[in-house]
This record gives structure tokens, C-alpha cells and sequence, in this order.
């Protein structure tokens, strides 16, 4: 059975009860709010040949397949490996799907997730196909940053926002998720993941808090000259890039906030870090940090090529240039 989440409860009685479904929806928002899980309930209810309340039956044939993974009129399409680009070639195969007839019922349901992956011949190779789309098909893509899509993909979809739950709707959830972490672990977890409860559980399971103590422990040393940004570096290997660069580019906002508000850190594990350096750092200069931050993250965003090493140690080398 599909996964359901108490904070979507509202969204999806708005888009199971609508009496005609669009033929493209494009279901957005942050990571981690359970957007591939919506997706999914609303793939099985429109393949379901008894739908009971707004909701798939479970039984009949159509949900049995679809439970099984072998149901003939779904497609799902993902990048062939997390982290990769969705290639052109697999959305050929996706199109090819979307003409066919379908096999078991009136309509073909097809799940693309996350759009922002396609590569741009891709994305143009898919827009075709929603611009005149067959009426038995219907698409569900999924995005993390609709910002990053083609503009004609976008207005070819009816757009879904999906809602982050409520801080303490998140906190209640979290808790019967994660019973054996203390509370306030799970509250640096879902601070770390902006509110999204599901990406807090990634973050758990990864052991983020730890790499998070490791980096802000090593900023510290950087900033008395107890270690060099080529030593810092070279301890983390093996820590997610774009992670980094979140995390320096979310301190350099509360640091702003510092100087122009008087506002205590939002962070509390670089709270004296950051009131410190608050008082000693040129506006300008963190105003440039940000932008370069911009720059580097969309370039790791989309792949383009670059030597890690030498990426992170001009990060560090700028963070400490803050202080000249």
C-alpha cells in the first residue's frame, strides 16, 4: 500500500475528487514532503478499475499488478542512477510507451521523477508528447526545483504545490519515526532538512549530525590557524558536495542577519562562529562569498566539470578571507 502522510490529507482530497484529471501534473516542491508517495496514490487511484471514495479498491486486478510492479499501462521513469541526469534515450522509450494503446483499462499513467533531471535534449524530446498528448495517457512528474525546468514543460502541466507540514505536525511524526533519537537531535535533523520530515530521515540515516559536527569543529580550526583549508579537505572526501555548500551558503544569510539585524544564529552548532565573525567581516565581502556560493552550487548542480579538491579548498580559502 502506498505510504500516506497525515499533512497531505487536504491536497489530496482537492486532487482525487476533481471529476476530470489534467493529463499532465506537475507535483512541486522541497525534498522530502512526499511527493513520489502522492504520485504514486494518485497513479494507483487512476488505474483502479473500483475506485471506493476517492481512493484505489486494492483488489481488483489493475491494483493487484500495480502492487506486483507488473502493470502494463505504468511508467516510471527515474535517472539510472541517483544523482544522474534522465537521458534522452530514456525518455525515446518513455514517448514510445505514452502511443501505445493501453492493455488493462481506459488510461496509461506515467511517473517521471524528478523532472529538473532531464538533460535539455531530453526535456525537448518530452515536450512534444505534452504538447499533444494521447488521451489515454496521463503524466505525473515530480520536482524538487521546478526552477530548473524548461519553461514549456512547466506551462504544459496543471502545477501541484505540495505542502511542508507544520513545524510541530513534522516534530509529532518525527517522534513516532524515530523513537530512539533524543528530541533534540530530531529537531537538529529537521532543522537541517528546512521542515521536510522525510529528508530528515534521510539525514538521520546517513549520519549527517556527525558530519555536521565534524565540519562546524574544523571551521573553528580554520579560523584560529590550528589547520590549514588543504587539511580540512583532505577529511572531507567524503561528505556530499552540494551538503557543503548548502550549509556555508545558509551561514552566510544568518551572518548577514547578524550585522544588519542583531538576530542570534539560527544554527546553534555555529552560533559563536558566527556572532564572532559578525563583528569582524566586511558586508561586501560576505555579499561576494554569497554570490561565488550561487555560482559554484548551480555548477555542481548541473555536473559541469571541476577537481573537488581544489573547488572546496577556494571555499575555505574565501571563508577565511572574511576576516581580512
Amino acid at each position: 500500500m502506498t505510504e500516506r502522510y497525515p499533512w497531505q490529507e487536504s491536497l489530496w482530497l482537492q486532487l482525487a475528487g476533481q471529476s476530470h484529471s489534467p493529463q499532465a501534473w506537475l507535483l512541486q516542491g522541497p525534498r522530502g514532503i512526499g511527493k513520489r508517495a502522492l504520485a504514486l496514490r494518485l497513479m494507483a487511484l487512476l488505474l483502479c478499475q473500483q475506485p471506493e471514495h476517492h481512493e484505489a479498491c486494492g483488489r481488483c486486478k489493475s491494483c493487484l499488478l500495480l502492487a506486483a510492479g507488473t502493470h502494463p499501462d505504468q511508467f516510471v521513469l527515474e535517472p539510472a542512477e541517483p544523482g544522474k541526469n534522465i537521458l534522452i534515450d530514456q525518455v525515446r522509450e518513455l514517448v514510445s510507451f505514452a502511443g501505445q494503446t493501453p492493455q488493462l483499462g481506459a488510461r496509461k499513467v506515467i511517473l517521471l521523477e524528478p523532472a529538473e533531471a532531464m538533460n535539455p535534449a531530453a526535456a525537448n524530446a518530452l515536450l512534444k508528447t505534452l504538447e499533444e498528448p494521447a488521451a489515454s495517457s496521463c503524466f505525473l512528474l515530480v520536482s524538487h526545483q521546478p526552477g530548473l525546468l524548461l519553461p514549456t514543460v512547466r506551462s504544459r502541466c496543471v502545477p501541484v504545490p505540495c505542502p511542508v507540514p507544520a513545524w510541530p505536525a513534522s516534530q509529532a511524526w518525527l517522534a513516532g519515526q524515530l523513537p530512539d533519537c533524543p528530541a533534540d537531535e530530531r529537531d537538529s535533523l529537521l532543522q537541517l532538512a528546512a521542515g521536510s520530515p522525510l529528508e530528515a530521515i534521510r539525514l538521520y540515516g546517513q549520519e549527517v549530525l556527525a558530519q555536521r559536527h565534524q565540519v562546524v569543529e574544523d571551521i573553528k580550526q580554520l579560523l584560529k590557524q590550528q589547520r590549514s583549508p588543504s587539511q580540512l579537505v583532505e577529511g572531507w572526501k567524503a561528505l556530499p558536495l552540494l551538503q557543503l555548500f548548502d550549509w556555508f551558503f545558509s551561514w552566510t544569510l544568518q551572518l548577514l542577519a547578524c550585522q544588519l539585524q542583531a538576530r542570534r544564529s539560527a544554527d546553534r552548532d555555529m552560533e559563536p562562529v558566527l556572532v564572532w565573525l559578525a563583528g569582524r567581516a566586511a558586508r561586501s565581502q560576505v555579499l561576494a562569498l554569497q554570490d561565488w556560493l550561487l555560482v559554484q552550487r548551480r555548477a555542481v548542480q548541473l555536473k559541469a566539470s571541476f577537481n573537488r579538491e581544489l573547488l572546496l579548498e577556494a571555499l575555505l580559502i574565501r571563508w577565511l578571507g572574511l576576516l581580512s
